[in-house]
């Protein structure tokens, strides 16, 4: 596998040696701080060009950056699915490299760059032939720290948790299991990991971040907490997707609660209580049921 060494000095011998590429930078978690470096740890590049249009007519100028294993070009396929693109502006070359290594690689014009450029704090300068990227701060995760939530939106959260567990609820009685699943991992979880990253901010002044789709989670739950979490993922069995059911209701509850706490909020519950015992009782209903009390 290419070295990280290796792989700059590639990515920025490429954009020296070509006229058209006249700035470059880096987004991503390669310049956050704050992120875990590993081997899979992408390239998030941009190459500042004089034009988009030679790029795209040559389909092989990419293989300069190594052997593929694949390759996906997002702006050809929203095109090809009918949405409105303008490849005179920008395009983008996702590429995983047969040595592991990957490169998200963007081309776009100066206009485009000068429109958005550094709108994402984590943004590092690493080529300027010209002397046209303006000037940012350093990089910041900040703009990614979990933020504090007002009452209404904690509220809403908790409320769209217990209401939504019916769905899950009757899902399972029916035996639709694609809904059932659908209907905890779609709608359920994201209530839950909200309350997470909720719980965690207050636990951190709110200057950290759980990460993407809350990939750094692990690092600010308690052991217990994290072991409960694990275990509100089920396979296909109705007993065991019941067991994660009210795992996750537990834990939801005891995060909500604490959150209320230390926001000096309101934790509703009476509809905690409700919906637990609503759950408890389609649960023990037979399949063949004509009333649910």
């Amino acid at each position: 596998m290419r070295t990280e060494k290796e792989m700059f000095d590639l990515i920025l011998g490429v954009a020296q040696k070509d006229e058209r590429i006249r700035a470059v930078y880096m987004n991503g978690s390669r310049t956050n701080p704050n992120a875990p470096k590993d081997i899979f740890q992408d390239y998030d590049i941009v190459y500042v060009v004089t034009e988009t249009s030679s790029f795209i007519k040559d389909e092989t100028w990419i293989h300069i950056f190594g052997d593929l294993i694949m390759i996906q070009e997002p702006d050809k396929n929203d095109l090809s699915i009918g949405v409105d693109m303008d490849f005179t502006r920008s395009y983008g070359y996702l590429m995983l490299f047969t040595d592991g290594n990957r490169i998200d690689l963007h081309i776009e014009t100066k206009e485009s760059m000068l429109e958005g450029y550094g709108s994402d704090k984590l943004t590092v300068p690493l080529l300027d032939k010209d002397n046209c990227l303006p000037i940012i701060p350093p990089p910041t995760d900040l703009d990614y720290h979990v933020k504090e939530p007002t009452e209404p939106l904690y509220l809403g959260c908790c409320n769209n948790f217990w209401w939504c567990l019916q769905n899950v609820a009757k899902g399972i009685w029916r035996d639709e299991l694609p809904y059932a699943k659908q209907m905890i991992e779609q709608v359920i979880r994201p209530c839950l990991d909200e309350m997470i990253s909720w719980w965690v901010g207050t636990r951190n002044d709110f200057q950290v971040s759980i990460g993407k789709m809350g990939k750094y989670m692990k690092r600010y739950l308690p052991e217990s907490y994290w072991e409960m979490y694990k275990q509100t993922y089920s396979n296909s069995d109705y007993e065991i997707m019941w067991n994660a059911v009210f795992t996750t209701c537990e834990l939801f509850r005891v995060l909500a609660k604490d959150v209320a706490e230390s926001l000096q909020y309101t934790y509703n519950a009476k509809d905690d209580d409700n919906m637990t015992k609503y759950l408890k009782q389609v649960r023990e209903l037979p399949v063949d049921a004509k009333g649910i009390y």
